[in-house]
């Protein structure tokens, strides 16, 4: 007969009729096969489990200018009870699918920090009200309301001597908050292999001299961030793009009237192929935006604005955003050498200030996409700014000046990344 007192399921305290939010079918003796003499094995660790995960890329593992090996990629965690039943998670712990260890964890204000419901915007870039601070209090954990889902923005920094693993796991622990109280669960979850395919190395997309790397990766940016909604499906196109700003030997940016196009460095200087390539695409006749305010949003096939494709290999496309009006001087078709001129750095699409976009597609086109990891093949750090001062702020500086701090990961680089507001020198 069926037990109708509470049990314990998978670390998960269940009452009765409370299984059916867990969506599972009570099956008597009678409505088993006539030949089953007992119950049947499962596999080891299988359990009912409040949240389920899944990820959008396959990650994959690069060097970055902190000399540390990175993995970044998104977690998408559904609460997978009813409607009202809210789960709290304490703690995701990534591990080394193979050995169980221990690569990476978040808990607290760093999980809250990391972790938001899909379709919430960048913390800080607008009012999220009274309901998004109580579910992420630290002291009160992360929650998810019933069928809801979170995104958590995972980071791994590896060190570099140590062997990378080849498949993750998750372990997530936290309360399903029932009626009657918390009820405690642990889950091991979300299997993912590690892409087994090098980044891309590449040459610079821009002359030699002195640029800021703005919105780089890995952290809370606009183009780590920026989760997508295209064609019925989630994307993070943008999540290893830079925006390049031309930097002067007096660490500025502009100078002069920043409501010019020509007080920004950057604006007419040329960009570069990285690679040997072909061209795929090419679109012009978008007029440069006035800065410093940023434009009206434009229309989705306008989002990057002037801009050029090259195909580097198969499923790697290298995006060059933003060009000046008519300054492109390649065609479709054309196949490009490293260090060839392409077009000149403007300010159309979705750009307030005159920069170049740049970074590496999966496909031809920048939406629907998806953005792996690239590295280049030399350039030196010499310096940081620590304030976030990106394409639609950087004209409302009070001056034109960065910030530029020293950097403890000053010197020689090769085959890595810029992080997130290096000034390097390619």
């Amino acid at each position: 007969m069926v037990h109708r007192e509470r049990r314990r399921c998978g670390g998960v305290l269940i009452r009765g009729l409370a299984r059916a939010a867990l969506g599972v079918a009570v099956l008597t003796a009678a409505a088993l096969p006539a030949q089953a003499a007992g119950p049947r094995a499962l596999p080891p660790g299988t359990q009912f489990t409040p949240l389920v995960t899944s990820v959008i890329t396959e990650p994959a593992p690069f060097r970055a200018s902190d000399g540390r090996v990175h993995v970044s990629y998104e977690l998408f965690t559904t609460n997978a009870l009813g409607s009202r039943t809210p789960v709290r998670l304490d703690r995701v712990e990534v591990q080394d699918a193979q050995t169980g260890q221990v690569v990476g964890s978040l808990s607290g204000d760093a999980l809250a920090a990391a972790a938001n419901p899909v379709g919430d915007p960048i913390p800080g870039e607008g009012t999220d009200g009274p309901k998004r601070q109580e579910r992420q209090d630290a002291t009160a954990g992360t929650v998810l309301a019933g069928s809801e889902q979170w995104v958590v923005w995972l980071d791994l920094v590896l060190d570099p001597a140590a062997s990378v693993p080849t498949a993750l796991e998750h372990h997530l622990t936290g309360a399903v908050l029932a009626p009657a109280g918390p009820a405690p669960f642990e889950e091991t979850v979300g299997r993912v292999p590690l892409s087994s395919r090098a980044p891309l190395r590449l040459e610079p997309p821009v002359q030699p001299g002195a640029w800021y790397a703005s919105e780089s990766c890995c952290g809370n940016t606009h183009h780590r961030r920026g989760l997508a909604p295209i064609n019925g499906r989630l994307d993070v196109p943008q999540r290893f793009a830079v925006d390049w700003f031309k930097v002067g030997d007096h660490d500025q940016v502009w100078e002069g009237d920043p409501a010019r196009l020509e007080s920004y460095l950057s604006f007419r200087q040329p960009v570069t192929a990285a690679a040997r390539a072909k061209v795929v695409e090419v679109q012009d006749g978008l007029a440069d935006n006035p800065p410093p305010v940023p434009p009206t949003v434009p229309p989705i096939q306008d989002t990057v604005g002037n801009h050029i494709t090259l195909e580097v290999a198969p499923g790697r496309f290298l995006l060059y955003a933003h060009l000046e009006h008519d300054s492109i001087q390649v065609r479709e078709g054309d196949c490009v050498e490293p260090g060839q001129v392409l077009a000149l750095i403007g300010n159309s699409g979705n750009s307030t200030t005159p920069h170049l976009h740049f970074q590496v597609m999966t496909t031809a086109e920048f939406f629907p996409t998806d953005s792996p990891p690239y590295t280049f093949g030399a350039f030196d750090v010499v310096g940081h700014v620590a304030p976030r001062i990106w394409d639609d702020n950087l004209g409302l500086q009070p001056t034109g000046v960065l910030p530029v701090d020293d950097s403890p990961f000053a010197g020689p680089h090769r085959d890595e990344l810029p992080l997130d507001r290096n000034v390097i020198v390619f």
